[in-house]
């Protein structure tokens, strides 16, 4: 097996610090793959090691030879082969549907510009129609911990050379959980981004609506490098979508007193007979509930019914329309389940389309009024771990139960994370999924770390211990810092104004030793001013004041402004650390009849002092 085994992008990084060539450390990657492998249907041959080899350099030379400013340089990944990358042909796990693309995905090239190199192309259940990676001619992927269990699908070869450590990271797609159910069945980090986050220009579609490319990594940390690199806006695909300027920089957890985060879980999960799964399940959440995590149960029916939509509903009908003309040609070509799941289309008329459109806003509804007090949901990624066999032998009904906690998140427009959640007693991994609205990607990210930093468990079917995982930040919101001294510190009367924009408390510190601190006149409530004055303390001279350096939306900044009264206003104010933030100061004027209470150091002093006197 190759030296690489198991290396994650950081370990690829500090190769080539110490020196490695991508020539020497890829061609011994790929002399030492096996090219019968089932998960992979196309690998890179010698002249195709060589072309990539040479647009690396280029790629390298157009950015004035710095390796800095590639942060993938040199490091190999895998794609879907439902992902158009020029020099392989697309399969989508069809042969008779075969062609050669000329151009990259989208995602390919982001990750090729970042200096990443496309080593081969891996299996799938066909037109990546199923959970279960047994829906492929080229042959069923067998779970990287016992081959006689499934690895998961559609992305199933994606997942299995991630988890043996052939690759450090490989792109997938995601529909209904094909980025995430194989994550969980072979102990992997599984991204599914919000909708239009990473183009889908490219892709083979499913339904088109509703695909995602995913992202399966050994960590956390390299899912969230991966998702900066291919984050960003494609004027070249319909769906792709602008992250909205200003985010909420955190969520309900802000309006909580305390660090505690509110997660909803299932109230009666489903198990489908599997006792391992559910034993697994019980251990993660009580140890989630260690980490300063309230769990919540929640009713699931408005998601279970939603999910139900996706294969029971007219949504099949876009399956239809992805391959349509393929189909009506072809049918025979195609593997039996997925052409008689996909000629369901034919039972749905558009009014049945129509009816399930509104249906399906009318649960999303539901579904916000229940998560709008929690931070996130947390799921089991998969419920059971049925073998080949068995799914053989029944195919429909073993794959729809996989899908159980995936099926409704695209539906719903959601952002998940799919991440280890330790073993179950026959040896299987288990996975639990982060789920939250779109544009929450980073928070789950965070919330993943801290799981994972605190139950960390080997990297996928490696022996290699899980290093420190710290987020991503593939979607990032221009922000404002603002120093606050009075009325709108923690637990002052105007707080509400900085924690109802989304403000977060950044840290506790001091001015600059050139400020005096005054209590203003007629002010309600009382509220200080603060003035800027030569150093050095006592009659006249600075001292440095408390104050609370708050982040918040920067278009939420405006707004806020807006609310300050005169004589106050905003402008720069000089930390003790030197440096410089927006911050609370007074016009001359308003020092007039002020008592000067610098002695106390910070407002808070102050106003305690005033109400004990009173």
């Amino acid at each position: 097996m190759p030296a690489t085994l198991g290396w994650t992008i950081k370990d690829w990084q500090n190769a080539y610090s110490e020196g490695a060539t991508p020539a020497s450390l890829l061609g011994e990657l790929l002399t030492g793959l096996d090219t019968t492998d089932v998960a992979w249907i196309s690998l890179l041959d010698g002249n195709g090691l060589a072309t990539a080899l040479t647009e690396l350099e280029q790629t390298l030379e157009a950015a004035g030879g710095d390796r800095n400013a590639l942060p993938l340089y040199g490091v190999p990944f895998a794609a879907k082969d439902n992902i158009d990358a020029r020099g392989f042909e697309t399969t989508a796990a069809c042969p008779a549907f075969a062609y050669n693309p000329e151009d990259d995905a989208s995602t390919i090239a982001r990750l090729k510009a970042a200096g990443a190199v496309v080593i081969g192309k891996t299996n799938l259940d066909q037109f990546a129609t199923g959970l279960v990676g047994t829906r492929s001619p080229y042959g069923a992927v067998p779970n990287s911990f016992k081959p006689e269990v499934v690895s998961g699908g559609s992305s199933s070869g994606s997942a299995s050379v991630v988890a043996r450590g052939l690759v450090p990271f490989a792109l997938g797609t995601d529909t209904a959980g094909s980025g995430r159910v194989p994550a969980g069945l072979n102990n992997l980090v599984g991204l599914k981004p919000t909708k239009g986050l990473f183009s889908i220009r490219g892709v083979v579609p499913a339904c088109r609506s509703l695909d995602c490319v995913s992202i399966f990594t050994l960590t956390v940390n390299d899912a969230g490098l991966v998702a900066d690199a291919m984050a960003g806006f494609d004027a070249g695909d319909a769906f792709s979508r602008k992250a909205p300027y200003a985010l909420p920089l955190d969520g309900p957890a802000l309006r909580r007193p305390g660090p505690i985060r509110k997660l909803a879980i299932p109230e009666h999960p489903e198990w489908f007979g599997d006792q391992q799964a559910e034993a697994a399940w019980n251990t993660a959440i009580s140890r989630w509930r260690g980490l300063d995590v309230e769990l919540v149960p929640m009713d699931f029916s408005p998601m279970l019914e939603l999910a139900a939509l996706l294969y029971e509903g007219p949504w099949v009908a876009e399956r239809h329309a992805a391959v349509e003309a393929f189909m009506a040609s072809h049918a025979d070509d195609m593997n039996p389940v997925v052409k008689d799941i996909i000629s369901n289309a034919g039972k749905f008329s558009a009014t049945d389309t129509f009816k399930a459109q509104y249906r399906k806003e009318e649960l999303e509804r539901q579904i916000d009024e229940l998560l709008a007090d929690v931070d996130a949901l947390l799921v089991p990624t998969a419920p059971t771990a049925p073998t080949i066999e068995a799914v053989n032998a029944d195919p429909v009904t073993l794959n729809s139960q996989l899908g159980t906690y995936t099926n409704f998140v695209n539906l719903a427009d959601m952002s998940a994370l799919a991440i280890p959640a330790g073993f179950r007693d026959d040896g299987l991994p288990f996975g639990v999924t982060l789920i939250s609205g779109a544009w929450k990607d980073t928070e789950l990210q965070r919330l993943a770390c801290q799981w994972l930093n605190a139950h960390p468990t080997t990297l996928g079917a490696t022996d290699k211990d899980r290093p420190e995982e710290t987020p991503g930040a593939a979607i990032s919101t221009p922000t404002v810092q603002v120093a606050v001294v009075g009325a709108h510190l923690s637990g002052m009367p105007l707080n509400t104004q900085l924690t109802e924009r989304f403000s977060v408390l950044l840290e506790q510190t001091t001015t600059s030793a050139n400020y005096r601190l005054y209590a203003l006149p007629n002010t309600t409530p009382p509220k200080p001013g603060l003035k800027r004055v030569p150093a050095g303390g006592g009659d006249g001279k600075g001292e440095e004041i408390i104050v609370e350096v708050w982040e918040m939306p920067a278009s939420a900044f405006g707004s806020f402004v807006d609310l300050i009264p005169a004589p106050l206003g905003i402008g720069n104010v000089e930390l003790a650390d030197g440096r410089w933030v927006n911050g609370f100061i007074c016009e001359g004027y308003g020092f007039d009849g002020a008592r000067d209470v610098t002695e106390f150091g910070g407002w808070r002093a102050f106003v305690t002092a005033e109400n004990g006197v009173r």
